[in-house]
C-alpha cells in the first residue's frame, strides 16, 4: 500500500498487523493487500486455518492418549 497516498489507512493497517501472532503477522505483511478489509479478510482467514490446525492437532493427541489408555488397562 502506497503510504503517501493514503497516509491513514497505512496507520491503520501498520497497527492492526502489529498486534497479530508473528506467525501470521510475516503472511500478512507479505500479501501486498490493497486496502485494510483485504488485510482483515486475509489475516482472519490465515487465524481460521491455524485454529483448525491447532483443534486437529488436539483431537489426534487425544485419540493417540485414549488408545494407550485402552491398551494399559489389559
Amino acid at each position: 500500500m502506497c503510504d503517501r497516498m493514503f497516509p491513514e489507512e497505512s496507520a491503520k493497517v501498520e497497527r492492526y498487523i502489529g498486534s497479530l501472532p508473528d506467525m501470521i503477522h510475516g503472511s500478512v505483511k507479505a500479501s501486498k493487500t490493497q486496502s485494510m478489509k483485504e488485510e482483515i479478510e486475509f489475516a482472519t482467514e490465515m487465524m481460521d486455518k491455524k485454529m483448525l490446525t491447532h483443534a486437529e492437532c488436539q483431537a489426534e493427541h487425544k485419540r493417540k492418549f485414549d488408545d494407550t489408555s485402552r491398551n494399559n488397562q489389559h
